[in-house]
């Protein structure tokens, strides 16, 4: 802490660089990027298209991470080709997206990104908006396919760290956005004017969050000043392109770190309103149980073991969940179909602002419905429980609510030695449970069918 105190009292702060015409160039006794720790694919193409004519150079997040001694997730290229002049350079290439024309150059399982120098938009009232540029009225970018000189594309680029270019062939960096002093100081700072830039594309206030914990960076003091005000501009991001980056947020090992920023720069409750809500009402349980999750999830990718954002989700938004069911139960609603009821309403909700899909929605909702049917344990329930596919996520999930204090009555620890208990053992558990006078399941057949008939009611109307 006293070391991050140190670093925002002494870290050079400067307003809105803008790149050189002329970069700093930095031959290879003035870096440590080498070659050989450089996909041999990425430098095939750069050297391809160079022998073609063409600038070349890899850009961005490969550059960064190898200058911080971190393993590239992947490897982009930026060139003076057009898209069509790279996918004719290629015939393992094809060109992708509409807001943003890039070019996938395949070697069996690796992709080589490749994308053409860009320019800023035009201002004129007439230019402003064409097929190959756009904005709304806000400002925010919709389409961008204005090429431009490297020099342009340095100065479109978001920030300072992500603007250093290397070229493996002379194997020097271009630097025309200082972003060396800023890999050096730990400092995520946007190239241009902060508030302009967010405008144009409101998710950058998202990944400034998220290199700041991927790397241990501080956002700089100009950079950050303008997010809480503008963070409400996140409602007008499409929902698909929300869910890709709240993935990247939480799904990369660095959860926790990420959650503590996205809660000072006021951005999760743009993410997750209801959620949000839960903070303000219960903060102490809400945040605990998001918190432990989440490090349960940074241990688990840390570990090389698999998450799933199904998991993840239904963390993030269970908070909200247990007042809504109440509120039915209250009108008259059975515990299990209300669980269901308020888990559809609130998902439907959660969904028009990142479009979670339905392969994780489904999951979702039966990890929620476990944690209704885990304390009805008597006759053969446990036992088909034990058979159920979604138990092992429903008892995890069990825990996790226990973990942030939650009285369940012992509940986990139950499950935990049923789990471990042999057959004799077990059928003497659920005997003890009768004798405390536990439900016995032997409910009236006809409410029980009512029941059922509900509970299919309410699976037809699913469907997020």
């Amino acid at each position: 802490m006293l070391k991050k105190l140190f670093k925002s009292f002494h870290s050079p702060l400067r307003r809105a660089p803008r790149p050189r015409s002329t970069p700093e160039v930095l031959n290879s006794s003035q870096h440590p990027l080498k070659r050989n720790e450089i996909s041999r694919h990425a430098i095939s193409v750069v050297e391809r298209l160079q022998k073609a004519g063409y600038q070349a150079y890899l850009v961005g997040g490969c550059v960064r991470d190898l200058l911080l001694d971190i393993d590239p997730k992947d490897f982009d290229v930026a060139t003076s080709a057009t898209p069509e002049q790279v996918r004719a350079e290629f015939r393992n290439a094809r060109v992708i997206g509409r807001r943003f024309k890039l070019v996938h150059v395949h070697f069996g399982r690796e992709i080589i990104e490749v994308a053409t120098f860009r320019a800023n938009h035009p201002q004129g009232d007439e230019e402003e908006n064409t097929n190959l540029a756009s904005r709304n009225e806000s400002g925010r970018i919709l389409r961008d396919n204005v090429y431009g000189t490297l020099e342009d594309d340095a100065q479109r680029r978001d920030f300072t760290i992500n603007a250093l270019y290397y070229d493996p062939t002379q194997e020097h960096i271009l630097d025309y956005a200082r972003g060396m002093h800023d890999v050096r100081n730990h400092l995520v700072r946007l190239i241009g004017d902060p508030e302009q830039r967010y405008l144009e594309d409101p998710v950058r206030m998202l990944r400034a969050v998220r290199f700041a914990a991927k790397l241990d960076f501080d956002i700089e003091k100009h950079s950050a000043a303008p997010i809480r005000r503008l963070a409400p501009m996140l409602r007008d991001i499409p929902s698909a392109r929300l869910f890709d980056e709240v993935l990247k947020l939480f799904l990369a090992g660095y959860a926790e770190y990420t959650f503590d920023l996205l809660l000072e720069h006021d951005l999760f409750a743009q993410l997750f309103p209801a959620s949000g809500e839960a903070l303000k009402r219960n903060p102490g349980y809400t945040e605990k149980l998001i918190r432990q999750a989440l490090i349960n999830t940074d241990d688990r990718i840390h570990d090389g073991k698999s998450v799933t954002p199904a998991f993840l989700f239904a963390a993030l938004l269970w908070p909200a969940l247990p007042a809504r069911v109440l509120q039915l139960q209250n009108k008259g609603m059975p515990p299990i179909p209300a669980m269901q009821e308020a888990a559809h309403e609130l998902i439907a909700e959660q969904c028009q602002r990142i479009a979670v899909p339905k392969r994780f929605t489904i999951p979702i909702r039966e990890i929620w419905d476990m944690q209704e049917r885990l304390p009805r344990r008597s006759g053969k329930r446990a036992d088909l429980l034990l058979e159920n596919p979604r138990f092992r996520a429903g008892y995890d999930f069990l825990l996790l609510r226990e973990l942030a204090g939650e009285d369940t009555g012992g509940l986990g620890q139950w499950w935990t030695d049923y789990q471990d208990a042999n057959d004799s053992e077990r059928r003497q558990m659920i005997r003890d449970l009768a004798g405390k006078g536990e439900a016995t399941g032997n409910a009236p057949r006809k409410r029980r069918r009512s029941n059922n008939n509900r509970r299919k009611r309410s699976d037809e109307s699913g469907g997020e």
